[in-house]
């Protein structure tokens, strides 16, 4: 217990430092896209390839996969029905900002840190299923949902997620395990220096990115959501626990992704959509803290 509670503080202080760092002005506002694309083209890439190395992965657990598809799209449902006689504009922000996990930048380094190899095989299994939802599916059905177009296109998500370095390196290690092959031994011991830093850099990005923008007229719809989503999300972490056919490693994984915080692009695409940047900001980081507790709970539990 004292070990995860450390190891869980040490990442609750690397956001903290991000944080007051950026107030200090050690860090700039736009820093957090600078960070945001190191963790994201580079470190969580590493981290993929060195925890994929080794690992016999059989093809009954591309069901993971789909259970990061359907938790996205179960909850996009669910947007769609607390939406229901509401505006576009409305239906379009409960769609982008109830749906998708924040995987890459947070959870994955819990899975590295807490869990090991497997955990992070099962963590980038299920994420290669949520990144259909989080990099573009929600957001084309927002886009419908609003009125600006008709019809679903998909497209446009496959283009995204080709563009996904993370996505690219989940879909090649997963075919290179399938077919048992791996990678040249050079090549891993590289990935594995930058996947070292993989966990520090997604923690002090978050710190960075962290915005807290309550306004009281808002704080219905914030509490609606999160209500919402956590509800669901504790659901499916109990469920993924106990009822699913998998060794235990691969279960506790799934249980701490199902706490995820709100997908980090939902900001980015509330703002295309001309949505409310700052609730949208607002419920993102909010949702980061209550994921801390709960993954932070669920580990004390389960392991």
């Amino acid at each position: 217990m004292t070990e995860i509670l450390m190891k869980a503080g040490s990442f609750v202080a690397i956001i903290i430092m991000g944080y007051m760092l950026r107030r200090k002005g050690f860090f700039k506002e736009e820093d957090f896209y600078v960070l945001s694309r190191i963790v994201l083209k580079i470190t969580l890439p590493a981290a993929i390839v060195t925890n994929f190395t080794g690992i016999d992965l059989k093809p009954s657990m591309l069901l993971m996969s789909m259970l990061g598809l359907g938790g996205g799209v179960l909850l996009v449902g669910i947007a769609f029905l607390i939406s229901a006689g509401k505006s576009g504009g409305e239906k379009a922000f409960n769609i982008v900002n109830l749906s998708g996990y924040n995987i890459g930048n947070f959870t994955m380094p819990f899975a590295q840190g807490f869990l090991g190899p497997m955990g992070v095989v099962a963590t980038s299994l299920f994420d290669s299923g949520n990144a259909l939802v989080c990099l573009g599916g929600a957001y084309s059905v927002a886009v419908m949902a609003k009125g600006e177009k008709n019809k679903f296109s998909v497209m446009p998500i496959i283009k995204t997620l080709l563009l996904s370095v993370p996505f690219d390196a989940y879909l090649l290690m997963t075919i290179l395990s399938l077919l048992h092959l791996t990678l040249p031994a050079p090549v891993v011991s590289f990935t594995g220096i930058i996947a070292n830093g993989n966990a520090f850099m997604a923690m002090l990005m978050l710190g960075v990115g962290f915005k807290m923008t309550l306004d009281k007229s808002r704080m219905g719809k914030i509490i609606t959501i999160l209500s919402i989503r956590y509800a669901v999300s504790i659901a499916l972490a109990a469920a993924f626990y106990f009822l699913l056919p998998f060794g235990l490693e691969y279960r506790q994984a799934l249980t701490i992704l199902a706490l995820s915080p709100i997908a980090s692009a939902a900001p980015a695409f509330t703002a295309d959509l001309r949505g409310d940047i700052g609730l949208s900001s607002a419920i993102n980081s909010i949702s980061i803290v209550i994921s801390i507790v709960l993954i932070t709970g669920t580990l004390l539990v389960i392991l």
